[in-house]
């Protein structure tokens, strides 16, 4: 299923872990230099910003090939134009696998534009094909986006792609729902929530389980995706303004109605927040702690939004005051713990990093030079030639 050559993925992955060590001080530099250049790896750009600046570089090859192409078959058939997207699809899947199979690109930047290029064009013929009164049929296309974005990421391990799976199956649910049932704009919230629960506890379980590492991050990102839906799901502000934008009706003032059960969206609004950031603590989950924290920031925002207790340079600066505190006693508590929560330095941010630390064991053939040379004492000692003077038994 995997477009790429196993041996060299393989390799991508443990130099990536050989990359953590050196991070975390276990092996010196030349070390991991040393081990990093004896390795045959695919194509891949670690540097964002280079990474970015492909990524711009890939896009305007792609739209530029896609406008020349444009304007030589327009000229000629200037009605069928829903079939160029077609074929404009078909050409970003087509560059897409040439250069992963072929010329070993991977998570290059260029790669990641041809085939975002290609998923666009092909949303944009589904949306046409399918439109009526020029109006797009959003759940073809959210289907369409969620079937396509899943399978190329099993086959292309690109995150981009497995976001946009979870932006498809989540917008393919909420439309069945609103949209197919009578009473959808009522549960909808409620679905959400499921469906974002049961999204994350089956990512976690399959990520327990996992043998290989290719889909680890992927399902990381849909851990931290279900999270955050699951929140918003709840959200006493999210809930009210969407419910009043689904109404479709105007509302004095623009302030939007009170919803049902107010209460329980308000109680949801600021208790997962606080379960967020218990288990993160608990279970050492670095995603869903900052989550957490995101969470809370915008469960304060709603309160503030619906009740203005006090003027917004006093809350700041009471906030501020209370946050600075609890920062204060929480690192004087933590500094000195070694074990439990602490505010020591964490050397490996992935704690499953020593996993593959049995392959740094077998990089000796690679004649790995040692971190330091033990330098010989210009003392030279012998044996002792009288009663009991020397250590080589000798009287």
């Amino acid at each position: 299923m995997i477009a790429y050559n196993k041996t060299l993925l393989d390799n991508v992955y443990i130099d990536e872990e050989a990359n953590r060590l050196k991070q975390s001080g276990f092996i010196s530099s030349d070390q991991y230099k040393t081990f990093s250049l004896s390795l045959l790896k695919l194509k891949s750009q670690n540097n964002i910003f280079i990474r970015i600046g492909f990524f711009i570089l890939g896009c305007m090859l792609f739209s530029s090939v896609c406008g020349f192409i444009s304007l030589m078959m327009l000229a000629t058939n200037g009605n069928d134009y829903i079939y160029f997207f077609y074929f404009f699809a078909m050409l970003g899947f087509g560059v897409k696998e040439f250069i992963s199979r072929e010329m070993n690109f991977f998570g290059f930047g260029l790669d990641d534009a041809f085939i975002l290029g290609g998923i666009l064009s092909l949303l944009i013929a589904v949306g046409q094909t399918f439109e009526q009164n020029y109006d797009p049929n959003y759940l073809v296309i959210f289907i369409v986006m969620a079937i396509v974005s899943s399978i190329t990421y099993l086959r292309y391990l690109n995150l981009s792609l497995a976001l946009l799976a979870c932006i498809g199956i989540t917008g393919s649910v909420a439309y069945l729902v609103f949209d197919y049932l009578i009473i959808g704009k009522a549960i909808l919230p409620f679905v959400m929530m499921l469906l974002s629960g049961f999204g994350y506890f089956i990512s976690k379980k399959t990520l327990q389980n996992l043998i290989f590492p290719y889909y680890c991050n992927g399902l990381k990102l849909v851990k931290g995706f279900c999270l955050i839906i699951f929140y918003l799901a709840g959200n006493y502000y999210v809930v009210r303004e969407l419910n009043a934008t689904l109404s479709e009706e105007y509302y004095y003032n623009g302030l939007s109605p009170e919803i049902p059960f107010a209460l329980l969206f308000w109680a949801f609004t600021f208790i997962i927040p606080v379960v967020y950031l218990i288990f993160s603590l608990k279970n050492k989950d670095r995603v869903m702690l900052w989550i957490g924290f995101l969470a809370l920031c915008f469960s304060f925002f709603t309160f503030r939004t619906y009740h203005h207790v006090l003027p917004p340079e006093v809350a700041l600066t009471i906030g501020g005051l209370l946050i600075f505190t609890f920062t204060y006693f929480a690192i004087k508590k933590t500094k000195l713990k070694e074990t439990g929560i602490t505010f020591k330095v964490d050397r490996f941010t992935n704690p499953n990093a020593f996993a593959n630390l049995q392959v740094l064991v077998a990089a000796s053939q690679f004649g790995l030079k040692p971190e330091a040379k033990i330098e010989e004492s210009p003392m030279e000692f012998g044996g002792g030639g009288f009663s009991g003077g020397g250590s080589s038994g000798e009287f």
